[in-house]
């Protein structure tokens, strides 16, 4: 078994609202040193194979499929 970890982020050239909206509350509590805030998703799968090449290509499926919106997310994922 292989646990896949997967982070998906917007890309740098889109704007975050929601990044900015948790900087301005950041701001608003008293953590004036804070700058830009991006937000993105963490996601953990567990993979029932052994096989490392083929949960490569299968996590890479799932990115591109359902889990990134690759026209304005970026991903990467690790293997463990």
């Amino acid at each position: 078994m292989l646990k896949a970890t997967v982070y998906v982020t917007i890309k740098q050239s889109v704007l975050d609202p929601q990044g900015n909206a948790v900087q301005g509350g950041l701001h608003s509590m008293g953590f004036a040193e804070v700058g830009k805030v991006r937000v993105g998703k963490y996601i953990e799968i567990e993979l029932n194979t052994a096989d490392r090449s083929e949960a490569e290509q299968r996590v890479k499926a799932m990115c591109e499929k359902l889990l990134a919106n690759t026209v304005i997310e970026d991903y990467r994922y690790e293997l463990a």
